[in-house]
């Protein structure tokens, strides 16, 4: 999908803690009235995109949204007998929130402007700083620490950009973590993010026992 087939006004699904990021696949369960009205439209466009944005979760910002977001084609879907959907988002490009649009949609809709994200748009990226061995003994720390479970086999297989962005939105962070996960400008960062984030859990976790 190039940029000039992008369009200017997009559905917006807020949902707090669901990270969807470019070239990955984010699985969704939808059951509102709203959110399925949303899908049935999506669909009948040429571009099937959906929106994902984190909105704010603080004392006064109710219904606000973050300015950055990812959008995401519908790849798959099927229809469960009771009128729910389970369907899969592939991430496209991540876009600005630039204005809500008022209209007559039981589900949100904003004018979105892609410039400055081409690379969400281009090949896989590369992380060429990257020490895997030391990242994935981290990992397996936080992921005992956390109490979670993973195919190992398959995790020290994947590429990079797989290995990050699939773990980016997966493990367990607050919204705002993974809304700095999203914003992370390029690969190296986003993993930086992403280390950062595991050795302040491991921390917390450490200072927990301690106080325990």
């Amino acid at each position: 999908m190039t940029p000039k087939d992008l369009p200017d006004t997009i559905p917006i699904f807020p949902l707090p803690g669901a990270l969807l990021l470019p070239r990955a696949r984010l699985p969704l369960h939808i059951f509102e009235p709203r959110y399925l009205a949303m899908l049935d439209d999506a669909l009948k466009t040429s571009t099937r995109l959906i929106g994902m944005v984190q909105p704010y979760d603080a004392p006064g910002e109710d219904g606000k949204l973050h300015s950055i977001g990812c959008a995401g084609r519908v790849t798959a879907f099927s229809e469960t007998e009771d009128g729910r959907y389970m369907l899969t988002l592939s991430g496209v490009s991540r876009f600005r929130v630039q204005s809500e649009v008022e209209g007559f949609t039981p589900y949100r809709r904003c004018n979105v402007d892609w410039s400055g994200f081409e690379r969400d748009k281009g090949p896989v990226e590369r992380d060429t700083d990257f020490q895997r061995d030391k990242f994935m003994d981290l990992l397996g720390r936080f992921f005992d620490d956390q109490g979670l479970k993973t195919d190992w086999e398959s995790l020290g297989e994947a590429e990079d950009e797989l290995l990050i962005n699939s773990l980016s939105m997966l493990c367990p962070f607050e919204p705002e973590d993974k809304q700095a996960l999203l914003e992370a400008p390029s690969l190296a960062t986003r993993r930086e993010t992403l280390v950062t984030l595991i050795e302040f859990a491991l921390r917390r976790g450490d200072a927990d026992e301690v106080m325990q």
